[in-house]
């Protein structure tokens, strides 16, 4: 059989409208989900882009479809071989890993994004089209900055103070660079005081052993089913770069063959085909497409 992984993606996949065809369903998902909330999942999807877009209703929306969708794959009889996540999406792959329950994904989820949106004092911006040697040696020379996004070879975020990213933005040639609408520096130092909070509720958490390898944004090349590891580097995640670009060196090496996208967006099969082509990719946005997999 054809070695797959599941890859559950994060934030910037979101789309206005997603998941409604998923309501009937997913509704006991849906209803759990408004009352950890205290919101309705499917009627913030359908408000403006700009609502959708707040990190605080972002990731648990994400969260909650991708959730279903790998639900609507398993009851078909589908399995990955092992599963991943960019940022916010690696929960959804813990819960389709039974490393934690829905529900408990969900709080987590919703702790961590109320502790994302209300981060102040920094910024994000993506680079497309650029010098990578002179990108990493003006991060190096540069206090205060991080590649906090290594997406692909010619797609990064960096992630910092205001003054250090227009230094390097000054430093360094792009075809585009392209200001975040975040309320922080996701992904690097300046969220410190946002992981130590954080790491309290995930030292509370039961992690269950995960029922295949999960393959962590902070350590790539250390796919686990140990949840106690998993705990770890969930906890140095917040801090940490999201090092997509060396997860999908890390599947081709690995022999992995397909890359199954579970979620809004295609945003990772985009990605997984700029640094791993050999890898075939579906993508499963929707209940049609989950139905017909």
């Amino acid at each position: 059989m054809t070695k797959n992984v599941w890859i559950f993606p994060g934030q910037g996949s979101q789309a206005v409208g997603m998941g409604l065809d998923l309501a009937e369903i997913g509704k006991d998902k849906f209803d759990k989900a408004e009352k950890i909330l205290g919101w309705s999942i499917l009627d913030k999807s359908q408000t403006d882009a700009t609502e959708l877009a707040k990190t605080e209703f972002t990731q648990p929306c994400l969260y909650v479809i991708s959730a279903i969708l790998s639900d609507v794959l398993k009851a078909k009889g589908a399995k990955p071989d092992a599963v991943t996540g960019h940022s916010l999406g690696e929960y959804s792959a813990l819960y389709c890993a039974g490393v934690v329950d829905f529900a408990t994904g969900l709080e987590l989820v919703k702790q961590r994004s109320l502790l994302m949106s209300e981060a102040s004092g920094g910024a994000m911006t993506a680079l497309l089209g650029f010098d990578r040697h002179q990108l990493e040696a003006a991060i190096a020379q540069t206090a205060d900055v991080i590649l906090a996004n290594d997406n692909s070879n010619d797609q990064v975020v960096i992630s910092g103070t205001e003054a250090a990213i227009k230094s390097i933005c000054e430093q360094v040639k792009s075809r585009r660079a392209i200001p975040l609408k975040v309320s922080g520096a996701f992904h690097s130092p300046l969220m410190a005081e946002a992981a130590t909070q954080f790491a309290v509720t995930l030292e509370k958490t039961i992690f269950n052993d995960a029922e295949m390898p999960v393959i962590s944004n902070v350590a790539p090349d250390d796919a686990t089913t140990s949840g106690q590891v998993i705990r770890e580097h969930l906890a140095q995640q917040m801090t940490s770069p999201v090092r997509w670009r060396e997860i999908c060196l890390y599947l081709a090496a690995q022999g992995y063959e397909t890359a199954i996208e579970v979620g809004s967006g295609k945003v990772l099969t985009g990605l997984v085909r700029k640094s791993a082509p050999s890898l075939a990719l579906v993508n499963v946005s929707t209940l049609e497409q989950a139905i017909a997999f």
